[in-house]
């Protein structure tokens, strides 16, 4: 197995579905470095257009809602509803897709966004079938958090259809910011989510269990609905990082910091990232990005500092560090609060987890997998 690193930035080409082109560049490096040219003012007056449509669609439908915004309450849906509707002059409905045991910092940062003047809907799917989802997801997928993640995407688009709202706001495309653009198009055509390597490697209907008591009646959250059907309807779905200038993770962290957003106080070590404004309403993904590193041989610090690069703030040479010092890593804290939760000793967590690891990319010693690659360096395992 051979194992390449963007010339640019940090990040590997074990992603899913990224794409490096023939200088051996990324595509998200590719796209921060085509913004330069991009006409802005073009990008933003097709915006406001489409706003517009929205604000008279929903007029027409008698609908006091032009607008719906799936949101955590984190830095990004903060920037979405804020911007929507103070920039825009939209009416949005945020809906929430609350995580199985949400953690408190999540309580108080979707608080925080309700109380700057929203109209928000919060949707907990059953959390018995939440839980089976999860354990399924992890031993067959070596993924806590795949199962959810159907749910905090189809939400927004559910709630869209039986609202019977026009617009749907999105934050970013990955495509363009993780250059995850093998099979997802690079535009701000948020319909495009179902391309999405999570959405598109497994149906819905691929978790139903009837030994486990899981039917398709248990999944109503979890399926989002015929883009087809949404279009017949009028509906248009965007990304609003595609017509915004200004949207970056660092950005958005500081604009929902100045407006009561709080994040972790943890050691960063336990977290396996070096800033504290993300993941904030859900434990489980952080050591879910654990098992991502053993599979992949990459986890959120090397996103971190691969968005820290592409935008200047640190040199490649710079990131080494930080991708050295934090991916990877998760407190024992959190792996003791992902076995309770998916009701497994610590010892069948490990067993899973073995049974995901790339070989070709890690090996154990002294009881604990170790990386086989210099990160940075271009890697190849049968050399």
């Amino acid at each position: 197995m051979k194992m390449r690193y963007c010339k640019r930035c940090l990040q590997p080409d074990t992603r899913p579905n990224v794409v490096f082109d023939d200088e051996q560049i990324c595509f998200a490096c590719r796209y921060e470095e085509s913004k330069a040219t991009i006409d802005w003012e073009a990008r933003e007056a097709e915006l406001k257009a489409i706003a517009d449509e929205a604000k008279a669609e929903a007029a027409k439908r008698g609908n006091i809602y032009d607008c719906v915004i799936g949101v955590s309450g984190g830095k990004d849906s903060t920037f979405q509803a804020l911007y929507a509707r103070d920039r825009l002059g939209l009416n949005p409905l945020l809906i929430n897709c609350a995580p199985d045991e949400i953690t408190e910092i999540g309580r108080h940062n979707l608080d925080n966004l309700s109380n700057q003047g929203f109209d928000i809907i919060t949707i907990r799917p059953n959390p018995i079938v939440a839980k089976k989802l999860a354990r399924k997801s992890f031993f067959e997928r070596g993924n806590i958090i795949a199962a959810s993640e159907y749910c905090l995407w189809a939400s927004t688009y559910i709630m869209s259809v039986r609202f019977n709202i026009p617009l749907i706001i999105q934050g970013e495309n990955a495509a363009l910011t993780l250059g995850a653009a093998k099979n997802q198009e690079p535009t701000g055509n948020a319909f495009s989510v179902t391309q999405l390597d999570t959405l598109s490697q497994q149906k819905v209907e691929d978790f139903i269990d009837l030994s486990e008591n899981i039917t398709e009646k248990d999944l109503f959250f979890y399926k989002i609905p015929s883009v087809a059907e949404m279009q017949a309807m009028g509906t248009k779905a965007i990304f609003l990082q595609y017509y915004t200038k200004e949207w970056s993770q660092v950005t958005n962290a500081d604009f929902a910091v100045a407006r009561g957003l709080i994040g972790r106080q943890d050691d960063l070590h336990d977290l396996g990232r070096y800033r504290r404004y993300t993941a904030l309403d859900c434990d489980m993904q952080i050591p879910n990005q654990l098992i991502k590193y053993l599979k992949f041989g990459f986890g959120y610090a090397t996103d971190e500092i691969c968005y820290d690069i592409r935008e200047g703030r640190f040199s490649r040479e710079e990131g080494l560090w930080y991708v050295n010092e934090y991916d990877g890593l998760c407190g024992q804290k959190y792996i003791d609060m992902a076995c309770r939760y998916l009701s497994v000793t610590e010892e069948e967590f490990w067993e899973t987890v073995d049974r995901f690891v790339n070989r070709d990319l890690f090996e154990k010693k002294d009881g604990k997998w170790v990386p086989r690659f210099t990160v940075g360096t271009d890697y190849d395992s049968e050399a």
